[in-house]
């Protein structure tokens, strides 16, 4: 028996003109909407790895990109 995966960040690109019909889709697909940029069309949140398939299907959902974390060497750092 498999374990569902955790959750990970993503950035929902969406249809603007129906933003509101397609956020409460994504919420019924597993999302856990943690921003809402309505004017750009695009949500963030957090869905579990294996729904995000899931997501993509939702009628209006344009894209769906993992969140990426960048991290800079501090002004100090010998890597600067």
């Amino acid at each position: 028996m498999s374990e569902a995966s955790g959750p990970v960040g993503v950035i929902v690109s969406v249809d603007p003109d129906r933003f509101a019909e397609v956020v409460r889709a994504a919420r019924a697909a597993g999302l856990t909407v943690t921003g809402e940029q309505p004017l750009l069309g695009s949500l963030s949140g957090t869905i579990a790895e294996d729904r995000i398939p899931v997501l993509e299907a939702v009628d209006g959902v344009e894209a769906v990109d993992r969140e990426r974390i960048v991290r800079i060497p501090p002004p100090d750092s010998p890597l600067q």
